[in-house]
């Protein structure tokens, strides 16, 4: 064993014994005691000394748990005061003492002196004169320290002292207690009150074994909350530090070792206590992980009774500085600004339970993730139906109600944000699939954790992670706290009662069940709705609350920039301002509470009409910040002085979508009312398809040959690299090559997708329609995409005719066009499509006038100056069917009964 430092002199034989100084570690018994010197970087070397010609009673020893058949050996009488007295006089005290004698197996024998020299109390003369121990028999008082040992024992014996008193010491044997049968009721029956105790041993730095007193429990007792390292254990029995063990364990030896303290028991692991050692000097649990001797360990932390947040600021100061076991410690946010670590910022969406969208004071978009916590899953076999797709807000138990309370509780609001870590990308394995980086912070909005608030209400759980992974929430107790109330409260994930169940009906794009929808949403008004996305600045898709349906919206009344838009092989760019216009709606009302009044509803199952957020129009709003000029179609509705106001004033600001806006002088507009001549500029076309309602398709004559190549091609390459059958996915608006019943290929387009077997098909090139199963359908190669010819059946409808066509006129026109060249000309514009004029190549005889003339159809008379001159024409065409009782005019003139009482208007 290493000697104590020397106060002076070198060693000399037994008749000179050298004077020595230390410092008492332990007290052993009442006769033998263990002196340390000082700690020069490490822990100091220390020896055991025994007190000469004195002799003091055993101490009590637990039987070897390898020896069965042996006893406990209870203390001998006076043996515990003995070894207290020393305990209270010495412990942490610096002593000098000589040694006299030193046996061949190493154990020494001396004088211990209190204080810095031998003039100090002798403490063998003190311990006899306490009646404590006796003078070893057969001892001679020959020199003057035995002459005093035997006066000290006289004296003793005299005064009956200690073991000289009356009885025979069997009061000073304490009844020691080495297990427990019930820990968990042992530590209750306390309830958590501080219990006085004497710590016996230290096994590390977080682990001591200690004596409570007054019922004498031998236990050991863990502190809460921390783990310092260890000492691992090897196959050869030797115990192998690990870092700054060693100095972590002297670290609490010299503070506790056989001191009096008081312990609030807090719980309890196996036969092993846990529990806060209180000294008067300070709490050693938070004084260990000050001085980076320990690590906080989230599994005992959770009982800790003093405050769970005062170890987590100690762990953090000892991380700051890289003290000891955090020499190599890097923070998970090192790389940041303090700009990046903390901020201010608004949140625009929540993306999910855990992750949120917030706008920055610059400008900038950053999504968030909340530290630490977990959102709800799907648990175990995934139930669904497999043709079913999943959609995790509404399938996935209680995801709706955990979106629903970030929503509620954040949307449009300014919150803090305190990065905790930033987890970086994962690549995909065979279950997990990939992530991109990912930035976890605390968010709190008037002083709540929001994540804090969604494991309380049971709507998110806790991630658990390895002691040593540092990536997790600032407020990670506080979290496990709040999943504790939550569990223990059965609260939303942990509640034994049914699941909720959300059978949210998505009717975007179905024409048939937005029928259905349509007469009773134009007759509710005004419906609540939440907005779930943003296509568009005009394009919605809403969730109505009432109706539990999921719609999409078009805003009415104005004419907003079209997006970019991904077509199959074609990447179509968007127009000016569309981005803004887009943003400017997100920003507005995206995950907001809104009301709409639905009007209308196109071919494609959208439904039209006004949306209000906060009492605005949108549609209005859009106009006004110059993102969107006012429709025609808005002059039906009670909002269009509004949005006119509204365009005027954007346009005199000449501002983004008016940014070249030029007022036309007054007198400039006279020229616009006269008369224009009407344009005719007949060009051969092939007529394709003609459809119920008397539009027909046709093909540009002059591409016709670009067709006939690109069909040849793509037939060969289809011969040499046919489809697989079945292989083709169909989605509905893609483009795909289509098998006619004549057995060839022609490119198409996906309009419908009701079962695997019927697959509604439009064939682009020709105009006509087809339902099919999805074996004869196919993927369409980039090399014949649209991009590389743009689809060349283009639908035209009759100028000057009433759409309401009958079968006949239908068949008379079959009869006479289709597939065949004929002449046309764009007389003007409509919202569907082109209204035009048709000849025939070869007489250039108007088609539209001949099925006036037969009395298969009535005229539209169309007021525009420049068409009075053929409408004149055409009104005679139809004077005349009407006098020789054509076909529609067989009995007479119809219209004459369409009046008003008859619930008709001409």
């Amino acid at each position: 064993m290493a000697s104590s430092a020397q106060s002076g002199g070198s060693s000399g034989g037994p008749a000179v014994p050298t004077v020595q100084r230390g410092i008492i570690k332990m007290v052993l018994s009442g006769c033998a005691i263990i002196v340390r010197g000082q700690p020069r970087g490490g822990p100091p070397p220390e020896r055991q000394i025994n007190l000469s010609n004195i002799r003091a009673g055993n101490l009590a020893r637990r039987a070897a748990a390898t020896q069965p058949d042996a006893k406990d050996t209870p203390d001998e009488p006076w043996a515990f005061p003995a070894r207290e007295f020393l305990r209270k006089k010495l412990i942490g005290k610096e002593v000098c003492f000589t040694i006299e004698n030193k046996t061949p197996q190493g154990r020494e024998y001396g004088m211990i002196y209190l204080g810095k020299d031998t003039n100090g109390e002798n403490i063998a003369e003190s311990l006899v004169a306490e009646g404590l121990a006796t003078r070893r028999e057969g001892m001679r008082a020959n020199n003057p320290e035995q002459n005093r040992l035997s006066e000290c024992e006289e004296q003793a014996k005299a005064a009956k002292k200690g073991m000289w008193s009356e009885g025979n010491g069997s009061h000073t044997i304490r009844d020691l207690k080495y297990t427990i049968e019930n820990p968990r009721h042992f530590v209750d029956s306390h309830h958590q009150k501080p219990v006085n105790a004497i710590i016996e041993h230290v096994r590390d730095g977080s682990v001591v074994r200690a004596l409570l007193l007054p019922d004498y429990y031998l236990v050991t007792v863990m502190l809460s909350g921390i783990k310092c390292p260890t000492f691992r254990r090897e196959a050869d029995g030797s115990e192998t530090p690990e870092p700054f063990a060693a100095e972590a364990k002297f670290f609490t030896e010299s503070r506790l070792l056989q001191r009096d303290v008081q312990i609030i028991l807090e719980s309890c692991h196996n036969q092993n206590i846990l529990g806060t050692i209180l000294h008067p000097n300070g709490n050693i649990t938070e004084l260990l992980l000050k001085e980076g001797f320990a690590r906080c360990v989230d599994w005992s932390i959770a009982v800790y009774t003093r405050g769970a947040e005062k170890l987590r600021a100690a762990e953090r100061f000892a991380k700051e500085r890289r003290l000891r076991i955090w020499r190599d410690y890097v923070a998970p946010t090192a790389n940041l600004d303090q700009k990046d670590k903390q901020f201010v910022a608004k949140v625009m969406q929540v993306l999910n339970a855990d992750a949120i969208v917030v706008k920055l004071n610059s400008g900038d978009y950053k999504t968030i993730h909340l530290s630490s916590i977990r959102p709800p899953r799907l648990e175990g076999e995934n139930t669904q139906d497999k043709n079913k797709k999943l959609r995790p807000l509404y399938d996935i138990p209680y995801m709706f109600e955990a979106r629903e309370f970030l929503r509620k509780k954040l949307i449009g609001k300014k919150v803090n944000v305190t990065v905790d870590y930033i987890r970086p990308a994962s690549p995909a394995t065979e279950t997990v699939p990939a992530f991109s980086e990912r930035t976890c912070a605390t968010v709190t909005i008037g002083g709540i954790n929001i994540a804090e608030a969604l494991v309380s209400k049971g709507l998110a759980t806790v991630i658990r992670y390895r002691q040593d992974d540092d990536q997790r929430s600032s407020h990670y107790d506080e979290l496990l706290a709040a999943e504790a109330r939550a569990i223990k409260n059965g609260k939303g994930l942990h509640s034994k009662k049914e699941v909720p169940i959300h059978r949210v009906a998505d009717i975007s794009g179905d024409t048939q069940k937005a029928k259905q929808f349509l007469p009773f949403l134009q007759r509710a008004g005004r419906s609540e709705a939440v907005v779930e996305y943003v296509f568009s600045g005009s394009r919605l898709k809403l969730y109505l609350p009432k109706e539990t349906c999921l719609i999409t919206f078009l805003l009415a009344g104005i004419e907003c920039p079209r997006g970019a838009r991904n077509l199959p092989g074609l990447v179509q760019e968007g127009e000016p301002f569309s981005e803004e216009a887009t943003l400017f709606t997100k920003e507005l009302v995206l995950q907001r509470e809104v009301e709409v009044e639905v009007e209308s509803m196109d071919k494609a199952g959208n439904f039209i009409g006004w949306l209000h957020i906060d009492g605005a129009n949108l549609s209005v709003l859009l106009v006004e910040h110059a993102l969107s000029k006012v429709h025609f179609t808005a002059e039906r509705s009670s909002y269009y002085k509004s949005l006119l106001s509204a365009e005027e004033a954007a346009k005199q600001k000449k501002e983004k979508v008016w940014a070249h806006y030029e007022e036309q002088p007054v007198e400039e507009v006279m020229p616009v009312l006269e008369e224009k001549e009407r344009s005719a500029s007949y060009k051969p076309v092939f007529v394709t398809e003609i459809t119920d309602d008397l539009h027909f398709y046709v093909q540009d004559v002059e591409t016709g040959t670009q067709l006939e190549k690109l069909m040849e091609n793509m037939r060969n390459d289809i011969a040499s690299h046919p489809p697989v059958e079945g292989s083709y996915a169909p989605r509905r608006g893609e483009f795909c090559i289509a098998k006619f019943v004549d057995g060839e290929w022609y490119r198409a387009r996906v309009e419908k997708v009701e079962s695997p077997a019927k697959i509604h098909v439009f064939y682009i090139d020709y105009g006509n329609r087809e339902v099919l199963p999805s074996t004869r359908l196919g993927t369409l190669s980039p090399a014949f995409s649209t991009r590389v010819l743009p689809a060349q059946a283009t639908e035209y409808a009759f100028a000057f005719i009433q759409d309401d066509a009958r079968t006949d006129a239908v068949d008379s026109v079959v009869r006479d066009i289709q597939n065949t060249q004929c002449l046309l000309n764009v007389e003007h514009l409509s919202a569907g499509c082109p209204h035009v004029t048709l000849q025939f190549a070869d007489s250039k005889g108007d088609v539209g006038l001949g099925l006036v003339k037969e009395g298969l159809v009535m005229v539209e008379v169309r007021k525009e100056k420049q068409f009075q001159k053929v409408i004149t024409e055409y009104l005679n065409a139809q004077e005349s069917a009407k006098s020789a009782r054509l076909n529609l005019w067989r009995y007479g003139d119809f219209r004459a009964d369409d009046a008003d009482e008859f619930g008709y208007s001409r």
